[in-house]
């Protein structure tokens, strides 16, 4: 038989052996390379071309997609750093997503998913003429040049000053060695991280995501000199950032992403060996998966979180709350309010543990999850009325996540009849969408927008989806 045309020898390449594994991998996917190309949203032409060696991938973060879909556990993205180490030293971070998706609310991503380089395009969510929202790729350039309203660019994050510096404020770039640092690294990059998330908190994700992603990288480039317990600490500390950056990409919207960087903390905690940290992760893809709506694993990845957490921890309780979501999302209204009352009941025994992951869980968190779980049930007028009470319960300096619960409040309205207050409610999550940037919010007003149609000529409802409409951009 003739050689394949990519076939591996040991003559060829870097860029040949990327092109080999690719090939490999996405045939024990039993993926043809149309059907990856579908996945990936990228054209079949370029993949072929990265498998045959003919071309290498210019984009990091196109690489991690495919890396990601395959489940090749970061071996593609090590590869292409072989080929081409100068662009793959961290710099500026481009997120590659679809150039159009289907024209479903459920496939709605991210707002603020952007391309970070001149030449390349900006993926906004777009109304097409018969009234869906889409993502699509606009030229970067035109945008600048005024191809969209003020109200979209702010909202998106782009063409406005917090846009054009997305340094955190206070928080400079990580340095390359330790005489950078006042104190120790170790440190320094846990201040820096405790910054980001408090960042994040309030303004959102597209701030903080390329201070993180060089963070990653600094952390790798001081593990190289370092031993023993500096080095388990910053292993440690790469995996926090790991998950930090997944979180990152979920609020962005981009779950493929997202995906990539809990698979990268999970294999990362195991190096670790912190037990804690390990199940943190596993309980954050339970989470995930809900978000993505993943009837399959959801639960099951719940439940191998509390299998993995200490009994009556209060990492259980967390992956017990997912677990609860996740048998709302299957229809089983028992199974995910006894869930949801056993983490009522671990709240008091659970205070005094002393592990750092999920301080976050308190009653206000539990009782916006079971919201969400009624609201996913069909139970709209009381998963409206939850949320409101636990909205109204929420500590100071949650502003994206309140603008989440208020898009989900509103939701529920709808779904409960009652389109004005539907609309008033999604008003005030818009607000905060535009100051933040989070896909998350614009998901779910996306939702909004579509189960508002029936009550579209009320003046409230009509004001609502006018307002929408200013942050997306339109089909010419």
């Amino acid at each position: 038989m003739g050689q394949q045309p990519n076939a591996l020898t040991p003559e060829q390449s870097p860029q040949h052996r990327f092109g080999y594994t690719l090939r490999e991998f996405r045939q024990a996917r039993r993926l043809s390379l149309r059907g990856l190309a579908d996945k990936a949203f990228m054209s079949h032409s370029k993949l072929q071309k990265w498998e045959n060696g003919d071309r290498s991938p210019k984009d990091r973060a196109e690489v991690e997609l495919i890396d990601s879909l395959l489940r090749a556990g970061g071996i593609l993205v090590d590869l292409w750093e072989r080929i081409r180490p100068a662009v793959s030293a961290p710099g500026r971070v481009s997120v590659s997503v679809p150039h159009v998706s289907e024209a479903s609310i459920g496939l709605a991503t991210a707002a603020s998913q952007q391309a970070t380089s001149d030449h390349e395009g900006i993926f906004v969510p777009a109304r097409l003429r018969d009234g869906s929202v889409v993502f699509v790729a606009l030229d970067r350039r035109a945008m600048l040049r005024g191809g969209l309203g003020i109200g979209t660019a702010a909202a998106l994050g782009v063409g406005t000053p917090a846009a054009a510096d997305s340094a955190v404020p206070g928080l400079t770039r990580p340095a390359r060695s330790a005489a950078a640092y006042s104190d120790t690294p170790v440190e320094h990059l846990q201040r820096a991280r405790r910054l980001l998330i408090d960042n994040d908190n309030l303004l959102g994700p597209r701030h903080s995501i390329e201070a993180a992603l060089e963070h990653i990288e600094a952390i790798k480039d001081l593990r190289r000199g370092s031993r023993g317990v500096d080095r388990h600490a910053l292993m440690e500390l790469q995996t926090q950032y790991a998950e930090f950056a997944s979180w990152l990409y979920q609020d962005l919207g981009n779950f493929d992403s997202a995906q990539f960087w809990l698979d990268r903390a999970f294999q990362w905690s195991h190096t670790v060996g912190d037990s804690d940290l390990t199940s943190y992760v596993m309980a954050r893809k339970a989470q995930l998966a809900g978000e993505t709506r993943d009837l399959v694993d959801v639960v099951d990845l719940a439940e191998a979180a509390q299998r993995m957490a200490r009994p009556r921890s209060r990492l259980a309780a967390v992956a017990r709350t997912y677990e609860s979501y996740g048998h709302a999302l299957r229809g089983d209204s028992t199974d995910s309010e006894r869930a949801i009352d056993d983490v009522r009941n671990f709240l008091d025994r659970v205070s005094g543990d002393t592990t750092p992951w999920g301080v976050w869980l308190n009653e206000q968190y539990v009782e916006v999850h079971r919201a969400q779980g009624l609201e996913a049930l069909g139970k709209h007028a009381e998963a409206a009325a939850t949320f409101t009470s636990a909205i109204k319960s929420l500590p100071d300096g949650y502003h994206r996540d309140r603008g989440v619960y208020l898009a989900r409040a509103a939701v529920a309205h709808a779904g409960a009849g009652s389109p004005e207050e539907a609309a008033a409610v999604g008003l005030q999550a818009l607000t905060v969408a535009r100051d933040t940037g989070s896909g998350r919010i614009i998901h779910e007003l996306t939702r909004l927008d579509k189960a508002l149609i029936p009550w579209q000529r009320q003046p409230e409802v009509a004001d609502f989806r006018t307002h929408f409409d200013a942050v997306l951009a339109h089909e010419s």
